[in-house]
């Protein structure tokens, strides 16, 4: 068995691990990228938050984003009924990008992996992680590579970035249930032939609301000729539905009087994906010599498209902490890393909670709305989840009660 050394290793090419190998390169550090699968390979999760941009431009990757031809976004937008409201991010209260894109997380995947290639990153397609041991000086990975052949690796750093792959949670037993309930989604993507006039924003991500069942929801996110479409909901309620997941999926769909206007003329002409139970948690988000990355750690709901903006959050807090690690400074991961990236977690969390619990929903659709409340809310829809000089980051969940009181 071959074995190798390097600075760093990060288990997955995603977006945490191609942003945080970028980092890393900036600082001068071998970094050896391994990726299961080959790209580009499909994966769910399209619509960007304006936050993300910050990280992509300091990652040196942002006029590849850019040139990537990707749908410009603007805002979100919620349909209920005959019920719509919007947020443009544009008007936001906290400073910083406000427009962002939609994405085919293919073709964006791969962008961004090619772009760490670029900086020096070294990354190995179909490269599967077996084993890790952590309990040595340094961590050691096993791995097998596509022709079966097997090395190990020894870094002075391990990151995961393997999302819902979850590697190292579970190699090391440190998958924890969570505390949310469990929901599963069917999803796919159609050419969806909106006619350039119908009523909807091509600029917009849009969350629509089940007439009767209100914890359900819908997503429908815009490329340029075709959308990403989807169904969150509880297992019981998906396991009404029988058929393929595309037959499920269509019959859900046609159920809201909005979507299946808009969608009258689509092609369904991808298959139908389908995610159960995909809320996770962990013990921890760090340990000796490793960190866990984005969804790798814990993964709350799609409602909000928090995942990248989460992901790329703590490839900077990582990278940071190992860049000061390596100048010989004594580094408190707990204090450094698992803190501030769960202080905007947790913020997702309590608009989370709320949008469930019905509370969200109400003062989405409240007719008259405060707007500097309004603007307070866009940054958090648009990723500003850290920003504490927002009383609701600073205060989530109190706010968010109190501004549902008044909407009653």
């Amino acid at each position: 068995m071959k074995e190798q050394d390097t600075d760093v290793v990060i288990i997955g090419a995603g977006p945490s691990g191609a942003v945080a190998a970028a980092f890393l390169r900036q600082q001068g550090r071998r970094v050896l990228v391994l990726e299961r699968e080959q790209f580009p390979r499909f994966s769910i999760g399209e619509s960007l938050l304006p936050q993300s941009m910050e990280y992509l431009e300091a990652a040196g990757m942002l006029r590849d984003v850019v040139e990537g031809g990707f749908q410009h976004k603007n805002g979100a937008a919620f349909a209920w009924g005959d019920r719509y409201a919007d947020f443009d991010f544009r008007d936001k209260f906290t400073p910083g990008w406000a427009t962002t894109y939609q994405v085919q997380r293919a073709t964006f995947d791969k962008v961004l992996a090619d772009a760490a290639a670029r900086q020096g990153a070294e990354i190995r397609y179909r490269h599967t992680v077996t084993a890790v041991d952590v309990a040595g000086e340094r961590p050691r990975v096993s791995v097998r590579d596509p022709d079966g052949g097997t090395y190990e690796v020894e870094a002075r750093f391990l990151l995961d970035a393997s999302g819902f792959g979850r590697v190292l949670p579970r190699l090391l037993d440190l998958e924890l249930p969570s505390d949310f309930p469990v929901r599963g989604a069917l999803f796919t993507q159609v050419a969806d032939r909106i006619a350039p006039d119908a009523p909807f924003d091509r600029h917009k991500v849009l969350v629509t609301v089940h007439a009767q069942q209100p914890d359900v929801w819908y997503w429908t996110i815009p490329f340029a000729n075709r959308c990403s479409v989807g169904v969150v909901a509880r297992p019981e309620f998906l396991a009404r539905y029988t058929g393929t997941e595309a037959e499920r999926l269509r019959a859900i769909v046609a159920e809201d009087p909005r979507l299946s206007t808009l969608l009258k003329d689509a092609v369904w002409d991808t298959r139908v994906g389908e995610l159960k139970g995909y809320a996770a948690n962990v013990r921890s988000l760090w340990g000796r010599g490793y960190a866990l990355l984005g969804n790798a750690g814990e993964f709350l709901d799609p409602i909000f498209s928090s995942g990248i903006t989460i992901a790329f959050k703590s490839a900077s807090l990582a990278a940071a902490c190992i860049e000061r690690e390596f100048a010989g400074e004594t580094v408190d991961w707990e204090a450094g890393y698992a803190v501030p990236l769960k202080a905007g977690v947790d913020t997702f969390r309590a608009f989370v909670d709320a949008w469930y619990a019905g509370g969200f929903r109400k003062i989405v659709f409240q007719e008259r709305q405060a707007p500097d409340i309004r603007r307070m809310i866009a940054s958090i829809l648009a990723g500003y989840a850290w920003d504490t000089t927002n009383p609701y980051v600073a205060q989530p969940k109190r706010r968010l009660a109190v501004l549902e009181s008044l909407c009653s």
